[in-house]
């Protein structure tokens, strides 16, 4: 039986949002990110990362840069004592870049492509799961695959949150400090 599981951004969400992430030494992780990935952990649900990557596409870095920047994460959340259960990146953008990487493709969010591929993969059942990231196209690929969201205020989120909410293409089901604040509440108030 699929179970539900916690989809993560990660620039501003799991990680300090510095622009493209162009270098390992670059990535750090979110005061407590550790954290919130080792009560997921210990509660046995699935923390997956879903993260929009266009600086490929875009030339800004390569792929095997951006394969160093995710094991650099992976490295540090290990460290902490925390694990992830599934990594899915999307490289692509629509209009720059060249192609295959200049696509329209079905992954890059706010479409859904990332979280069904995860969830098929993963046996984890979307309409019971919850999508945190800081921005909006985070709450509508949540939104368009049935899944809770929650918008951090960490990254671009309180930005986001205080001067565009009302141009929102759909409202968040919560909005919290951070990736911890948003593990809380999945847990001991909706569940997860």
């Amino acid at each position: 039986m699929a179970t539900p599981g916690v989809f993560i951004d990660r620039d501003g969400t799991l990680t300090d949002e510095v622009g493209y992430v162009n270098h390992p030494s670059r990535l750090r992780l979110l005061p407590r990110t550790a954290e919130a990935i080792r009560r997921l952990n210990r509660a046995g649900i699935p923390a997956v990362v879903i993260t929009n990557q266009s600086g490929v596409a875009r030339g800004y870095f390569s792929e095997e840069v951006l394969a160093a920047v995710n094991t650099a994460m992976v490295e540090q959340l290990t460290r902490e004592g925390a694990h992830l259960d599934g990594l899915y990146v999307c490289a692509h953008h629509p209009k720059e870049g060249i192609p295959p990487l200049r696509a329209e493709c079905d992954c890059r969010k706010p479409k859904p492509g990332l979280l069904v591929r995860a969830a098929a993969d993963l046996d984890l059942d979307l309409s019971r799961s919850w999508v945190v990231g800081d921005k909006p196209s985070d709450i509508l690929a949540g939104h368009r695959v049935g899944a809770r969201t929650a918008l951090v205020l960490t990254g671009y989120g309180l930005g986001e949150w205080e001067y565009r909410r009302a141009k929102f293409p759909v409202q968040p089901d919560c909005v919290v400090a951070d990736l911890l604040d948003a593990v809380t509440r999945i847990m001991d108030g909706a569940g997860a």
